[in-house]
Order: structure tokens, then sequence, then C-alpha cells
């Protein structure tokens, strides 16, 4: 007799992965329960983990992703999805968008009872992304409002208030632009090919028909067109064999009599004139080269730098590798760990935000020949009278148009007080330089893998190929985008306390991916920290590449980095000595300094005094 589960979900979830099989028509289909971000893969269906509490929350959200994902697998031909695909990516986003909504409405006109289901999972999504909050069209996703619209209008159902709100932002203009070809939507629905042909016209009608690429229906009518042409040009058969022959044998004596001549003609031909017309005429001018251009380098630091495959790497945000009920746990976890140094961290953090307000507020600029009388100059006045008044005006600060970007190492090595510590620091130093209308931004690095993960299986099966390069799949995860208010995202620093999440680092490539992300920042001034416990390290790609391969990459970054000047780059190393890699770095032997450091270093950044930045360097040194 087998032994039942004590865990109360476990018959919900069999229940539920036995509706999705029938759901989807397949009862081969594989479902999984993760907190990995739902999807399909393969053969199998990855549903949201469903705890031992199946809060009401987590039941909706877990029936409304089963039912989304089946009715995808039952309605959706892939076949057909990718003939229609467009070649731009928005084009391809809206595409997407768009065909979901089609499966989903088609669900609900034949099984009603998914409706509500995939509201609750629409109304999760738009709320975990905080569509309710946004104010313009211009941020919120048209990807998103084009699916909404569909769904709306084909199944008549009213939308989740944070959705109805990303709608209700482009509903105008949408419906402006395609209120004619929208009419034709309900006749498409059960047809994916015609609904993609009508898709693609919404796409056009949008504004980004340049994304489309080439109409698949255009290119069948000119294979049609050749196939009957080539017909068409075949001789008909007489049957009489030896006139054939004959005839054969005088069109192949008039064509080498044609070839002679041409080729008299072509010998008096004038050598400088004719011959270079010809030449010409053969290659006309824009004649595509015989060879296609090498690929683009992986590195922009370092052209050799070698990736044997980016196919499995993810650039994820925090609140989609764990439920927000998960998050909020384990953010109430990381607060309790750290209770004893939070008052300590956040004295310093008081101590910085005093010493920018009080720059902003006394920051001036003296011996001017107008503006504010200044009094102190005035004893010169009266010792000399012919010195002129001497004035002065309050200057705006450089930190008002400043970003920050922490980066965070999310190795294992990391797990436990350090990675503890550094997301707490993250948090305060965030809500300080927030108050003082300084964006900061907060990033995390390790691997999907220990040991190289799926790449190192297609290696394997590719012939272990020799120095493939790095050999293990990268996760680079955004805890707080610079534009997201700070209230919003504070459980997401709480992933760091998942089990499992902190695994390998490969420094090199997140802190060119973190230059490449400020880079493209409008703000004048751009500072990367950059907090770690040691030298990039990959067991996969250390086995197979020379072992200084990982830390001479990341040197490469940290000379481009630091060469360009585009960013201002320092670094913290936890227990180990980073100053060999970074011009500006402290290393700090407990972690328990690490909240002094974080601070003082920004702080002597945003100093506007030459000796506080002085101090910086003496740090460095003392370190």
């Amino acid at each position: 007799m087998a032994k039942q589960s004590d865990n109360p979900a476990e018959p919900f979830k069999k229940a539920l992965a036995e509706a999705t099989r029938t759901l989807a028509d397949d009862r081969d289909l594989g479902v999984s329960f993760s907190v990995d971000p739902p999807g399909s893969s393969g053969d199998g269906l990855r549903l949201p983990q469903v705890s031992r509490r199946m809060t009401r929350d987590e039941v909706l959200l877990a029936r409304g992703t089963a039912d989304a994902l089946a009715l995808r697998h039952r309605f959706h031909d892939q076949g057909t999805a990718a003939r229609y695909a467009p070649s731009g990516a928005m084009a391809r986003d809206l595409m997407d968008a768009m065909e979901t909504a089609r499966c989903e409405a088609m669900g609900a006109r034949e099984m009603p009872g998914t409706a509500s289901n995939i509201d609750a999972k629409i109304g999760s999504e738009a709320r975990r992304k905080g569509y309710g909050e946004i104010r313009n069209a211009a941020d919120a996703p048209l990807a998103a409002a084009a699916g909404y619209l569909i769904r709306e209008l084909s199944t008549g159902r009213k939308l989740p208030a944070e959705a109805a709100n990303v709608l209700d932002l482009w509903r105008g203009f949408i419906e402006e632009r395609c209120g004619g070809t929208l009419e034709n939507l309900s006749g498409t629905l059960s047809d994916q090919t015609d609904f993609a042909r009508l898709a693609r016209q919404l796409i056009d009608d949008l504004g980004y028909g340049d994304q489309l690429g080439d109409d698949p229906d255009d290119l069948d009518d000119e294979s049609d067109e050749d196939s009957a042409t080539e017909e068409d040009d075949e001789p008909e058969s007489t049957g009489e064999e030896d006139s054939a022959e004959e005839d054969n044998e005088a069109s192949a004596d008039r064509s080498q009599d044609d070839t002679q001549d041409a080729a008299e003609a072509e010998l008096q031909m004038d050598d400088t004139g004719d011959m270079d017309e010809a030449e010409e005429q053969e290659m006309p001018d824009g004649e595509a080269p015989l060879e296609p251009p090498p690929p683009a380098p992986h590195s922009e630091a370092d052209p050799g730098y070698a990736v044997f495959s980016t196919a499995y790497d993810e650039e994820i945000a925090a609140e989609d590798l764990a439920e927000p009920q998960e998050l909020e746990r384990l953010r109430a976890y990381l607060d309790q760990q750290l209770e004893p140094l939070k008052g300590a961290v956040s004295r310093l953090a008081n101590k910085l935000q005093r010493r920018l307000q009080a720059q902003q507020n006394r920051a001036w600029e003296f011996d001017l020949d107008e503006g504010i009388l200044d009094a102190g100059r005035l004893a010169r006045v009266v010792a000399n009278p012919t010195t002129p008044l001497s004035f002065k005006i309050e200057k705006d600060m450089e930190f008002r148009d400043t970003v920050v970007t922490l980066l965070l190492d999310n190795s294992g090595s990391m797990r436990g007080r350090p990675i503890s510590i550094a997301a707490i620091c993250a948090d305060v130093l965030a809500r300080t330089l927030e108050r003082c209308q300084v964006k900061v931004e907060i990033l995390g690095f390790t691997t999907r893998a220990w040991k190289g993960g799926r790449s190192r299986e297609d290696w394997l099966a590719a012939g272990r190929p020799q120095q493939p390069g790095r050999l293990n799949d990268l996760r680079h995860i955004i805890y707080k985008s610079a534009d997201a208010p700070w209230r919003r995202v504070r459980d997401n620093l709480g992933l760091m306390m998942k089990e499992g999440l902190l695994k390998e680092n490969i420094d090199g490539e997140a802190l060119e991916w973190a230059h490449r992300r400020m880079l493209g920042r409008r703000e004048q001034r751009k500072i990367l920290m950059v907090i770690s416990d040691g030298a990039p390290v990959d067991d996969s790609t250390l086995s197979v590449n020379p072992a200084n391969y990982l830390e001479k990459h990341l040197r490469d970054v940290i000379a481009m980095v630091e060469k360009r000047k585009a960013v201002e780059l320092l670094a913290i190393g936890i227990g180990h000595d980073v100053t060999r890699y970074y011009d500006r770095a402290v290393t700090i032997t407990d972690v328990e300094q690490l909240a002094g450091a974080m601070t003082e270093q920004l702080a002597s950044l945003f100093d506007t005094d030459p000796r506080a930045r002085a101090r910086f360097v003496g740090m460095k040194r003392a370190g």
C-alpha cells in the first residue's frame, strides 16, 4: 500500500493536473509544479507552486495558469505560428499577446468555466507588474493592451482593474488605428491561419508594418506561379523519337554556332572601354559580398572571449522567480535575521542622507558679479573700499542627476550572513538615496545550475569540442530597476534568502551587463558599485579552459569600463582583495563592516570637497 503524503496540497495538485490534461486534450501531457516561472517546454507544462497553506490567491493563480497554458496547448499550432511570425521584436510581442488572447477566448466559448480562472491569472500578473499604478501610455506595454482588447472583444468579459487600466491608456489609439480591421475579429478566432493574417494587419495598422517581414501568403503565390511557368516551358512529347533527335542535333549545332559568333564578337571588343562596360554589366554596383560578415564578438571588452551557448541564459526580474507570498515570507525572514544590525545600518544611512542634504542646501558659487550679496566678504570692502562687492548663488548638485547601480554577487560562497548583510545594506541605501532624488538599481548575478547546466549537456552531446569558452547558464537578476519605487519592490531582496538560488559567479559578463544597462540611462552621472566575496569561479568553465579564463575577462571588462569613464566604477570585496582588480576599491575582512564601507564610499563620491575624495584613496590603501 502506497504511503499517503501529509501535504494537504497534494490532492489539489493531482486533481488540477488531471483537469489540465483533459482541457488540453492530451492525456500524455506532463504537468509539474515549480517555483520557476510558469510556462511550457516540450511535452510538459510548468504551473506555479502551491504551498501547504493553499491560500485563495495561490489556488486561483494555479487554476488560471493551468487553464491558460492548457488552452494554448490545445488551440495553438506552432507550425502555423512560425509561418506567420513577424521578424521584429515589437511585432512578435504583439502577435504573441494576441494569439494568447485568441486561445483563451476559444476556451471561454467552448468551456465557460475557464474564463473566470483566467481572469484571476490576468489580474495577478497585472498586479505583480504594477499595471494599476501606470498613468501614461508611454509607460504601459502596447502588446499587453492589444491582447487585452482582443480578449475583451472576443469574450465580452470585463477585465480586472489593473489590466483594464493598461487597456484604457491605449484604447483610443488602438481603436482609431485598427477599428476597421477589428470588425472582422469574430469570424477568425476559430482558425489560427485566418487570425494570424488579421493579426499581421493589426500590427501594420499600429505602425509596425516594417517589422512584419515577408508575407508568407505572397511567397506561396510566387511559388505556385513559378511551378506553373516551369510546366508551360516543358516541350510536349510527340512520340516521334527520330524527329526529336534530329531537332535536338540541329538545335545543338545552332547553339554551338551562336557560341562561336559570340566569342568572336567578344574578342573584337575594345580592351579599354567595352570590356570594362561588360564587366560592369556582369557585376553591378551593390552586389552582395561572397562571404557573410563575421559575427559580432560576445564581449565588447575582449573579442577573444567565447561562450559555448547563450540559449539558456536568462535576465529575469526577481518577482518572476518566486510567488508574491514566498517573497513576502523570505523578506520577513531577512528582516528577522538582521534585526540586531538594522539599527547600525540605519544610523549610517541617516548620516549619508544628512551629508547629501547638507550639500543640497549649502552648495554655493562665490565671487560672482550678481546674485545674493555675500555678507562673509563684506570685511574686504570695509578694509579696502575700492574692492567690488561679492555675490553668490546656490548651485545644483551633481547627484540631482545621478543613478547608482548596486551589483551583488549571488554566488554560493555568499550564502549565510554575507548575503544577508549585502541585501539589507542595499535595501537601506536604496531608500536613503531615493529620498535624495538619486535613482538606484539593484542587480544580482549567478548561474542557473551547478556544474554547467544545459550548456554543458549540449557540449557533451556535441563531442566535447576543445576550449568551448564559458560553459554554464547565466542568471542575471533585476531586484530593483532604477525607475521602480522602492515601496513596490522591497520584498524582492528577500529572494536572496531562497534556498538553492546562489550558485556560481561569472563576474566579467555580469559587470559588462550592468555597464550596458547604465549606458542606456539618461542621467549625466552614473555610479556602479560591485559587491563580491571572491574572484569569478565556475567549475564547468574552468575545467575545460585555461585556469585564468574568467579572471582575465573580468580584468578586461574593468579596464574597458574605467577607460571609457562613462560610468564611475567602485567595488567592495568581502574577505577577498578586490583592489588588485579595481582602481577604486575597499576590502573588508568582516561582513559587519559592509554597511560602513558602502555608505562611506558613496558619500565620498558625492562629496564636492576634494579632501573628502582624497579620503577615499586613503580607505583603499588602508584596505
